[in-house]
């Protein structure tokens, strides 16, 4: 039977994997330019990192985290009909999300020591779920993402707002394209209360709310506001807001986040059902849509002042955002705007003649040295299939060497787009085709 990717999984290559590759150049030159550097956790974390992280009652950690065993762990798993027996180590997850995993590094190595300066992280990775495969809903899919810790001013989340909407337009949406929507979620100190107000009220609307949004009453209410089920999402309209719970801290550090935004030019919508998916979230939560597609949310964040000590670390302030890779494509492809661009040019050196091999070999490895794609004939064609293979291939140019060539010291320059060609001498041809790249 024919070899086939896994259900939910893409290969990325081509034009799809340069929109990656482009997604993450873009993502180095504008995060470097704001202080981030990169970092790259592994792919698989112990579940009590993501347990701790992003919340036992959501919906990734209870439905669609991926759980990884060693063959021999699963054998011992079936015969005791458990895994109560395993240690925390052996208790392995693929990343669902790219967060807890890198609080979880900043702990276990001391980013943020007491009293030091913020830390400022991204990150270019796959992730992993158990969903039901859907256009724009993967089982491996990619994200890139900035984490900030160390930093509790609201010109944090204001700036974290800021470079995210400038990273979207250097990809390729216009401002108007996109709809920026904000909302607190408070802390510690008056979201309890606020909970308690949300838990009551799904409980009085028991007989309208799908039996998910009964038990999130119970484990997490919050997520009731971000139910699967549009009639939920309906009667929590009426639910208690929590802009009007928020103690005074968290009020005014709201609004000095508006202040930032509305100083900077940003536009933005404040939604105050906005809650995003996953527990850790504390104050400022944000989201990004683009207007009219049917793509959804292409990335969002907030702030997460409590998730480093729940990875064990001391009290450190913390927010970032992720955008999700698959989506941008979706959303840009809908929009008509290409985010791999045009495919690489090329040089391409022909070989008139086998005897010439290695003179073209030696060429070759001349332009690449000089930083020029090049490409050449490997298959012993004709010098007419070369000619076409490098069409092919996108060259803008090609080398011919024959006999004649070599006997005068110099090589056959043929444009590709105009078929004009000349004679260049053996010693200059390879600085006037590397010039003509980079000016190009």
């Amino acid at each position: 039977m024919q070899a086939q990717r896994a259900q939910g999984t893409e290969d990325l290559y081509g034009s799809y994997m340069r929109s990656w590759q482009r997604m993450v150049s873009e993502a180095e030159q504008l995060f470097s330019d704001w202080g981030f550097d990169m970092i790259e956790t592994p792919a698989m974390e112990q579940v009590s990192t993501f347990v701790h992280g992003i919340g036992e009652s959501t919906d990734v950690v209870r439905k669609e985290m991926f759980r990884v065993y060693s063959g021999a762990l699963l054998e011992g798993i079936f015969e005791r009909g458990s895994e109560e027996h395993l240690k925390p180590r052996q208790r392995l997850a693929l990343r669902p999300e790219g967060t807890a995993g890198i609080v979880r590094s900043a702990v276990e190595n001391t980013f943020v020591p007491q009293g030091g300066a913020p830390v400022k992280l991204w990150y270019a990775m796959p992730m992993f779920r158990g969903e039901r495969p859907q256009k724009g809903r993967l089982r491996q899919f990619h994200q890139v993402g900035l984490e900030w810790l160390g930093a509790s001013d609201p010109a944090a989340d204001a700036e974290c707002i800021i470079v995210l909407m400038e990273y979207f337009q250097r990809l390729g949406f216009a401002p108007e394209q996109l709809r920026l929507t904000i909302n607190s979620m408070g802390d510690a100190t008056c979201r309890p209360a606020y909970r308690e107000q949300v838990r009551a009220f799904i409980l009085d609307h028991a007989d309208e709310m799908c039996d998910d949004c009964i038990e999130r009453a119970e484990l997490n209410p919050l997520r009731a506001f971000d139910c699967k089920s549009e009639h939920c999402r309906e009667v929590m309209q009426a639910a208690p807001r929590v802009t009007q719970a928020l103690c005074d801290e968290c009020a005014a550090h709201y609004a000095q986040v508006k202040t930032y935004l509305d100083a900077a030019g940003v536009a933005y919508e404040e939604d105050e059902t906005l809650v995003r998916g996953l527990d850790y979230y504390t104050r400022t939560v944000f989201e990004v849509e683009v207007v009219g597609s049917s793509v959804g949310a292409i990335g969002g964040g907030g702030r997460y002042d409590g998730l480093v000590e729940l990875e064990g670390g001391k009290p450190t302030p913390g927010l970032g955002f992720a955008v999700g890779f698959e989506r941008i494509a979706l959303a840009l492809e809908e929009l008509g705007v290409s985010l791999a661009g045009d495919e690489p040019s090329c040089a391409y050196v022909a070989c008139a003649d086998p005897s010439l091999r290695e003179a073209v070999f030696s060429l070759v490895l001349e332009l690449r040295r000089a930083g020029v794609r090049t490409e050449c004939d490997y298959q012993a064609r004709s010098l007419k299939s070369q000619l076409k293979q490098a069409d092919k291939l996108g060259a803008t140019v090609c080398l011919v060497l024959g006999p004649d060539e070599v006997a005068a010291g110099s090589v056959t320059l043929r444009d590709m787009g105009t078929h004009e060609q000349r004679l260049v001498a053996r010693g200059d041809v390879v600085g006037q085709v590397a010039s003509s790249f980079t000016s190009a």
